[in-house]
């Protein structure tokens, strides 16, 4: 049932996107409900890719990083843009002309408070209305056809720090988004509001009290146990949860036949761990919710007492395969802290762990006896442990950095290979925590990073094929520079993925072999789509340097330790691009 929902993610509708005729299912960034980013199209293949061809281009009007992905909706294709987050819908039929633009105002104080560029993973779509979650938190609905506001509500505050960077979930009747803000010490949640009014249905916290997080001490379990009473309360000190972070800023899942909506949470506040000391529950961890209530079936936490800033909120991408000769329904996330973990999604049983960058030194593995009370915790080696040295003490060498060896750009599932296609950063770091103090709306990070290549590597970033049954790498592709672009695969055996010197590569999905390479106006960010319109295949990304890794060009920035050290680590790709904001579409020549 999963897999059905690609073919109305693609907008596959020949006919033009009208009121009353608009696909009757979700148009997502995230391709499916799955997450898989897996195409069900193959006009264009591994033997013809080779002859793709620019067919139209259009320019955004904005120059930082272009995160997230054009929807195409019947005929209509929606391009948005980092901040201010302007919306644009084309007209395929009409040479892509524009037939709305919506331009938010937002008052431009809400960019200093954006951690890590004024990046936008764009709208979703479901019956008839685009959704959009802007980096001051107003969520919006609009009108498909005509890009009229129906109507908007704010989700959090920028005073204090909440923004937001992510895209939205429509699921049911219910619309679910996250918040950013764990860099300025804001407690974070999701909320589901009703689509067709914008009402509050739920909000959970990331840490609190049960009834904030809407946990069930005795119902909702990790590794098969109840977590109990105060699970995250009696994993702070004193009133720290209440500064504690946990954003939810990444990706979002659903399976309808469980009816539970899957994601992850990020960093606990702040990043220096003597000011928090304890597990620093809920954050960096794994959860499962009931969409119409909120309450959490099960919750897995992956790196306790974070100290490396290792956001636990990439993707979920659940498939239906063996594993030990049995059946499974599972959910595969690559995590920032290096791991590749794959889970029993109905039950949260944690199935498969390990490394999938082989730089990974801050955990020797995780523990995967059930009968071992660290069962699913990481074995920390010391020597990359920043508490280990103590405040004001730099720990050299810790890998991956603080990016991860994957950050948010989402990974691909192809169910031909039974393969997962994921984008990596091969960057490791030197970490010094210092004490900092809360104050609301400034930065409250405590720590200062520089990030660096493993030592005696050449490139800072690979393209991988992943067995999660089995854990282990299929193939790998050295790249110059982290891999910060989504990939997608297809049914026609390619992978596709951009890279941060602005290539949109089409490679072999069973070998790794490319297949095409194409130098696209600025850094690929984006992530990589594709669409049938009046029976052809078109192949279409976004293009404009920034994120994490591109923010020293985005932002204009030339300090080696600005940008969280990204400034420094990335230096060199001034080299190879520059700032812009284009959408390019390929076909195959007619």
């Amino acid at each position: 049932m999963i897999r059905l929902l690609v073919l109305f993610a693609l907008g596959l509708s020949a006919l033009p996107a009208r009121a009353g005729d608009s696909p009757a299912k979700p148009v997502l960034q995230t391709v499916d409900y799955a997450n898989t980013r897996y195409a069900a199209l193959d006009q264009i293949d591994a033997g013809n890719v080779g002859r793709l061809r620019v067919a139209w281009t259009f320019s955004t009007g904005v120059l930082r990083g272009h995160e997230g992905a054009p929807l195409v909706i019947g005929s209509i294709m929606v391009v948005h843009t980092p901040f201010p987050n302007v919306v644009s819908a084309l007209d395929l039929d009409h040479e892509g002309r524009v037939l709305w633009r919506y331009s938010p105002r937002q008052e431009a104080n809400v960019i200093p408070v954006m951690c890590c560029d004024t990046v936008w993973r764009g709208p979703a779509y479901a019956g008839g209305r685009l959704f959009l979650q802007l980096a001051d938190t107003t969520v919006v609905a609009l009108d498909l056809a005509t890009g009229r506001e129906l109507w908007s509500v704010k989700n959090g505050d920028p005073a204090r720090g909440e923004t937001n960077t992510a895209t939205v979930l429509p699921v049911k009747d219910k619309l679910i988004v996250g918040i950013s803000g764990g860099e300025y010490g804001a407690r974070c949640h999701v909320t589901a509001y009703d689509q067709a009014t914008g009402r509050r249905l739920w909000r959970a916290y990331a840490m609190g009290p049960d009834a904030d997080m809407l946990i069930d001490p005795e119902r909702t379990t990790e590794l098969g146990r109840p977590v109990g009473r105060d699970s995250s309360l009696r994993s702070w000190e004193g009133d720290q949860w209440r500064l504690g972070g946990g954003c939810s800023w990444g990706w979002f899942s659903y399976d309808p036949d469980l009816d539970l909506v899957y994601y992850g949470t990020g960093n606990p506040s702040t990043w220096n761990p003597a000011q928090r000391p304890g597990g620093n529950r809920w954050s960096m961890a794994i959860l499962a919710r009931d969409p119409d209530t909120g309450m959490a079936r099960w919750v897995y936490q992956m790196t306790p007492h974070d100290q490396w800033d290792y956001d636990g909120v990439n993707e979920m991408i659940l498939t239906d395969q063996d594993i030990d000769g049995r059946p499974r329904k599972l959910l595969t996330h690559f995590d920032r802290n290096g791991f590749g973990y794959t889970l029993d999604r109905a039950s949260g049983e944690l199935l498969v762990a390990e490394k999938f960058d082989p730089s990974v030194n801050w955990a020797r593995r995780i523990v995967m006896d059930p009968g071992s009370p660290a069962h699913g915790r990481p074995e920390i080696d010391p020597r990359y442990a920043p508490e280990t040295a103590g405040e004001d003490e730099t720990t050299t060498g810790i890998c991956p950095g603080a990016l991860g060896a994957k950050n948010q750009q989402p990974a691909a599932y192809s169910p031909q290979t039974r393969l997962f296609y994921v984008p990596t950063n091969h960057m490791c770091m030197d970490y010094e925590p210092f004490r900092v103090t809360y104050s609301p709306g400034q930065p409250y990070v405590g720590a200062t990073l520089t990030l660096h290549p493993p030592a005696g590597a050449e490139n800072t970033g690979a393209f991988i094929a992943w067995d999660g049954t089995r854990g282990r790498i299929a193939w790998s592709i050295p790249e110059p520079f982290s891999v910060w672009s989504g990939a997608l695969a297809t049914a026609g055996g390619i992978v596709f993925y951009g890279t941060l010197e602005g290539y949109l590569k089409a490679v072999d999905a069973r070998t790794g072999r490319e297949l095409y390479r194409f130098k696209t106006p600025s850094g690929i960010v984006g992530n990589v789509t594709t669409y049938m319109h009046r029976g052809r295949q078109y192949v279409a990304v976004l293009s404009g340097i920034g994120g994490w890794a591109g923010i020293g060009l985005a932002a204009g920035l030339t300090d080696p330790a600005e940008g969280s050290g990204a400034v420094g680590g990335y230096a060199a790709l001034s080299q190879y691009t520059a700032p812009g904001g284009v959408l390019t579409v390929f076909a195959l020549p007619e």
